[in-house]
């Protein structure tokens, strides 16, 4: 069974933009990363400091050791200065799903 998160990070007021550039950083850095299989950064209108992030692994241990890496350790100090709060909202068990091998 697959690993899955939904998380949303909230930004300082008007530091959205930023947080999305990083974090679009860190999407494309999940390319490269064994055992991502989905990576995504969302945000909506009716959060305007929020960025949300869906994200499937091949299991637990693989998100695990992503978290260690340089450029992940890099990436989250980069955010941690214009971060309000963040919140796990959800992990889950990654059934099925299209592009979910």
């Amino acid at each position: 069974m697959k690993y899955g998160l939904y998380g949303k990070l909230v930004a300082a007021e008007g530091k959205r933009t930023q947080l999305a550039e990083i974090m679009t950083n860190v999407a494309s850095f999940m390319n490269e990363v064994e055992g991502c299989e989905l990576y995504i950064v969302n945000q909506t209108d009716e959060e305007p400091d929020a960025i949300c992030v869906f994200e499937v692994w091949k299991d637990a241990e693989a998100h695990q050791s992503s978290l260690s890496l340089e450029t992940t350790r890099n990436l989250i100090a980069q955010a941690k200065p214009i971060l309000e709060d963040v919140q796990r909202i959800h992990t889950l068990e990654t059934v099925a799903g299209k592009g979910i091998n």
